[in-house]
């Protein structure tokens, strides 16, 4: 079965982050959070976004959910 790898995912959003110049807090300040702490737990691979904030994080960053995720398939 297919996982999702969140530290690959986290390094992943964090790039196509600083490709587009957009910061923590720009992130957390657009999706109504009190603090950036939880997007700094998505970037270090320590949570995932919930759906509706993954299809935020793409719209944003503008890219696909896709092109966000990292799946590693069983050998």
């Amino acid at each position: 079965m297919p996982t999702i790898d969140m530290k690959a995912t986290g390094l992943n959003i964090k790039k196509n982050m600083d490709e587009k110049g957009i910061k923590v807090k720009d992130i957390a300040a657009i999706l109504g959070f009190t603090s950036a702490y939880p997007v700094y737990k998505w970037v270090n691979g320590q949570n995932m976004p919930t759906i509706d904030n993954l299809v935020a994080l793409a719209a944003m960053l503008d890219t696909t959910i896709d092109n966000l995720l990292i799946v590693t398939k069983p050998v």
